[in-house]
């Protein structure tokens, strides 16, 4: 299918408008290229990575600006190629969109251009990340030859280009890149849960949950869809989309399912595993294996291999991470969690008492929300960042909230507050952006400040 598209746009002599460099961008331009395609690549970002790819680019024959955009010769472009994280309203994408042009993400010519792999399509509002590496992980485990790709690992067109692409690929899909792949087909969708998110980038929640939807346009009878089976939301979103439905559930038996009582994971009626061989915090990540191993048996996977996968995986750095114990202090990076339902995941995770790092940069939510999951059991809030004085108005009259200003602050802050036996929590229900250039780095000081107490 990428060849009769390509073979279409080449046919109308114009050039394929790159919007947005970084990995993804480049690695669009370097498989447009590939296919002997014209291509405008543009980004306002400029610096030393930047030149490298644009001379990079270059080479092969594309046009590349940096620091800005030429929206006439966008307009006048025979499609539009989007590099994930890219805002839809930005400039070029309105002319774009004002010149009729078809939008395609990065990973949907990428989709395209892999012919004989196969693609688990993984998206949610939480857990996607952990659950597409536990997916890679429990397939290769199992003898299938898989590879991370999307939002996490490759760039799908980079893959696209390799001599020998995997067999299958563990695909983490946001809501951005579904609501311009209209040709990708998972042979299996994962939907993780549902919670409002993005709500500084989407007018109304029904708009990032009708892009979540997304996931299942192609949707057909052959198509294989596991789902969160205690999320009514997510439930909901399925009740009418074509295939086959796998759930996994936390609370009652499914086809992926927690025994609670005997402490093992189960798939139908054959335990898959004993709970403490999974080596990770929290029922949350209970799910995440779940919904990994009913896609890797439902792949071929045997589940003896698949379960021997699961208790060789190590947490994700940023998401629920144990990094040491200072003092009888164990301090967790979850600068990951940017959401409010993330954190409260990463709460329910906890299982002494602890100091919440929150702040950062407001995302739309109240954080009224957290009080239930901190009553009682939270030591004290550190409230950090352009939403700390947000976070002290709505959490201060139930919860011990002490304001902190820079960084290495925050840290003395809470390390003065934390007792032995207690933990310290980064979990900020926040975007990074006023503070560092993403969550890695925020997670990364944290780490790095732990690691030399």
């Amino acid at each position: 299918m990428a060849v009769a598209l390509f073979e279409a746009w080449r046919a109308t002599g114009r050039e394929i408008a790159v919007v947005g460099l970084g990995k993804s961008g480049a690695a669009a331009t370097r498989l447009l290229r590939h296919a002997r395609l014209p291509v405008y690549a543009s980004d306002t970002a400029a610096g030393p990575a930047y030149d490298a790819w644009a001379a990079e680019l270059r080479r092969l024959g594309a046009e590349v600006q940096l620091g800005g955009h030429d929206l006439a010769r966008i307009g006048r472009a025979a499609a539009a190629v989007v590099a994930p994280g890219v805002p839809p309203d930005v400039p070029p994408l309105a002319a774009a969109r004002a010149a009729k042009l078809a939008i395609h993400a990065e990973v949907d010519i990428g989709f395209l251009a892999l012919t004989k792999t196969r693609c688990v399509g993984i998206t949610g509002t939480n857990g996607k990340t952990t659950t597409t590496s536990l997916v890679a992980h429990a397939m290769s485990a199992a003898g299938l030859r898989t590879e991370t790709a999307g939002n996490i690992g490759r760039p799908l067109c980079d893959v696209a280009l390799a001599a020998d692409p995997p067999d299958w690929l563990a695909l983490e899909l946001s809501s951005f890149q579904l609501h311009d792949a209209p040709n990708l087909r998972p042979a299996i969708g994962v939907l993780t849960n549902l919670a409002p998110n993005h709500l500084d980038r989407y007018l109304r929640l029904e708009e990032y949950y009708g892009d979540k939807a997304l996931l299942f346009r192609n949707a057909e009878a052959g198509s294989i869809w596991i789902s969160n089976g205690d999320d009514a939301a997510v439930q909901h979103m399925l009740r009418s989309v074509r295939g086959s439905h796998l759930r996994f559930s936390l609370v009652g038996r499914a086809d992926g399912w927690y025994d609670r009582e005997q402490g093992r994971l189960m798939l139908g009626e054959r335990p898959l595993m004993p709970r403490p061989e999974l080596p990770l915090l929290g029922d949350h990540n209970v799910a995440n294996a779940l919904a990994a191993a009913l896609v890797a048996t439902q792949a071929g996977g045997e589940p003896a291999r698949v379960a021997a996968g699961l208790r060789t995986f190590r947490a994700i750095p940023h998401r629920v991470e144990p990094v040491r114990e200072v003092d009888d202090v164990l301090w967790i990076n979850d600068s990951k969690s940017t959401n409010i339902t993330s954190t409260e995941v990463a709460i329910a995770a906890v299982d002494r008492p602890f100091v919440l790092l929150l702040g950062g940069r407001h995302k739309g939510e109240p954080y009224t929300r957290l009080v239930g999951a901190l009553e009682g059991r939270c030591r004290a809030v550190v409230a950090y960042g352009e939403a700390g004085p947000q976070v002290i108005r709505e959490l201060g009259d139930r919860v011990n909230v002490v304001p902190a200003g820079d960084f290495a602050d925050v840290l003395a802050t809470a390390r003065r507050l934390a007792r032995p036996g207690d933990a310290v929590l980064l979990s900020p229900a926040c975007s990074s952006y006023d503070m560092f250039k993403n969550y890695e780095e925020r997670g990364n000081t944290f780490r790095a400040a732990v690691e030399a107490m």
